[in-house]
């Protein structure tokens, strides 16, 4: 079995904005092994956002080739690509994304509407994935009646109700204080010592030295890629 869950090769992305070409993502090849966590990190511009759409199939590249678990998804269909998502990856948004009126119980259960299971199930499983977040006696509440932290959670809650090969986090500390953006980083590092495959896209150093991996774009290319030897990590401090 392939130990990469993603591997892109020589991907590239161009818009075209008037009379103007901008390429966001010049020449991008990268490899990703299951159960890795790694931080994409750059400046504004840098085409850290692009590389993460495109690994997280919101969008494709203008070329090369990109392969998630096993399959080709670098010429799909919007459809196909849709498809793949909801399967193959939970998304973590800056702004988490809830759905106001519907209670962190049906928030984390929509993904599985999609996927066609029964009512039964879905809350099962929703409930279940609160549980790993800490926040099962939350399930009733609505988002308004929830602080930032508790938003995230369920926000990672409903992105891991899927099972999903990949968890892709897009800055998921930018809208909360320090105290409560190093509780949900420590939530991570628990998500990821279970086996989860996570991916960050941060412009904060601090919260990249949580990753065990830090991949620097600039101008649409990867600057460096390496291993993060000091990882910042309360639960990790006991080992």
């Amino acid at each position: 079995m392939n130990p990469n869950v993603i591997e892109t090769t020589d991907i590239a992305k161009a818009y075209v904005m008037g009379t103007e070409v901008i390429n966001a993502l010049v020449s991008v090849s990268i490899e990703i092994k299951r159960g890795e966590y790694v931080a994409f990190m750059g400046p504004s511009g840098s085409g850290k956002s692009t590389l993460m759409n495109i690994v997280g199939c919101l969008d494709t590249p203008s070329k090369g080739q990109y392969i998630l678990n096993g399959q080709d998804v670098s010429r799909m269909s919007d459809n196909q690509l849709a498809e793949v998502r909801n399967k193959e990856i939970g998304f973590v948004f800056q702004s988490f994304n809830l759905l106001p009126r519907a209670s962190a119980l049906d928030n984390v259960a929509l993904p599985l509407i999609y996927a066609g299971l029964s009512k039964r199930e879905r809350t099962e499983r929703a409930m279940e994935s609160l549980r790993s977040v800490g926040l099962a006696d939350r399930a009733s509440h609505r988002p308004n009646e929830l602080s930032g932290g508790q938003r995230q959670r369920v926000a990672i809650a409903r992105a891991l109700v899927n099972n999903p090969s990949v968890l892709l986090a897009d800055e998921p500390t930018g809208a909360l204080d320090s105290k409560t953006s190093h509780e949900i980083m420590d939530l991570f590092e628990a998500l990821y010592a279970k086996g989860n495959t996570i991916i960050m896209v941060t412009h904060e150093e601090d919260i990249a030295h949580y990753a065990h991996r830090i991949v620097r774009l600039r101008d649409g290319l990867i600057e460096t890629d390496e291993v993060n030897r000091n990882v910042t990590t309360h639960a990790m401090a006991g080992h």
